[in-house]
């Protein structure tokens, strides 16, 4: 993201780790589900530890980019989400049209200390505006709320 001129970076971050879990769970399982199949078909050992290696290696490579190809920006005047590295997405909105910031996090979220952050933007047509599975939310909206402070007018 190139910065205006007086405008500051304030958080700039991708989904944590912890985000990726699930993903990684139910990647390793259809492998192991694999290696049996392959196994009660009669496939080598080779075989089967090949497949438990590529299929393991492929999961954690592929959860790495998901995790990789999202970031998400604030500064003083703007909030980014930046989705893609062979295609992009940008989702942008003025910082002044922010009207409310929501946070959740389910149980298992909080177990893991992560949520989601949804922000809700005036005169926009994109309804989903979130931070997904960030680390800490409540530091991205205390970000929002010293940007909004430092923006609005003393009263």
């Amino acid at each position: 993201m190139d910065l205006h001129p007086g405008e500051e970076l304030l958080f700039q971050g991708h989904p944590s780790w912890r985000s990726t879990l699930g993903f990684y769970v139910v990647g390793i399982v259809v492998v192991i589900v694999a290696v049996l199949i392959a196994a009660v078909a009669g496939a080598s050992t080779a075989l089967a530890v090949a497949i438990a290696v590529l299929g393991i290696g492929g999961v954690l490579v592929a959860g790495l980019l998901r995790r990789l190809e999202t970031r998400y920006t604030i500064t003083t005047e703007r909030l980014q989400i930046r989705r893609g590295i062979l295609s992009r997405r940008v989702q942008q909105a003025q910082l002044s049209r922010v009207q409310n910031v929501n946070t959740s996090q389910s149980l298992p979220q909080r177990l893991l200390r992560i949520g989601s952050v949804d922000f809700d933007t005036a005169g926009t047509d994109d309804s989903d505006f979130t931070f997904s599975g960030v680390a800490d939310p409540d530091d991205v909206v205390s970000s929002v709320d010293r940007a909004l402070r430092a923006t609005s007018p003393a009263d």
